[in-house]
């Protein structure tokens, strides 16, 4: 009876112990940079250009339709 007992608490310690243990999780990959339509690449450069009053909101507006094909 008393090897019984003994056996079961070896068991709860050690089921104990594992709990215990620090759980290292798995590193974290960032994903890959998504890679971005040229398209959107071109109208973004263009608002910057606009934004720095290099281009006139109609100069603007004509690269930007002649880009989408309008």
């Amino acid at each position: 009876m008393q090897r019984r007992q003994q056996q079961r608490w070896a068991a709860q310690d050690a089921a104990s112990q594992q709990m215990l243990a620090p759980v290292h999780p798995a590193p974290v990959v960032p994903a890959p940079p998504v890679a971005e339509d040229p398209m959107v690449t071109q109208l973004k450069q263009l608002a910057e250009l606009r934004d720095a009053g290099v281009l006139t909101e109609e100069e603007f507006a004509a690269k930007k339709a002649k880009l989408l094909g309008i």
